[in-house]
């Protein structure tokens, strides 16, 4: 299935050094209204979060009709 994230909440609290406000941003950048291919859901968190380096706090995401 296809997804389309549109929002996000990276958790930035575990980070081995401190990160800037534009340094977060960046990341939102890369993620927010990007297609993923996914079993689901959960599917979709570990792809992103494999990807960034990041865990997630929250996510919204649409699912793609083909």
């Amino acid at each position: 299935m296809q997804f389309q994230v549109t929002a996000l909440e990276f958790d930035f609290d575990d980070a081995l050094y401190p990160i800037t406000e534009e340094e977060m941003d960046d990341v939102y950048e890369d993620y927010i209204g990007t297609f993923w291919e996914a079993d689901d859901g959960d599917d979709l968190v570990e792809e992103i979060t494999g990807a960034s380096g990041w865990c997630i706090k929250s996510i919204d995401y649409r699912h793609i009709l083909n």
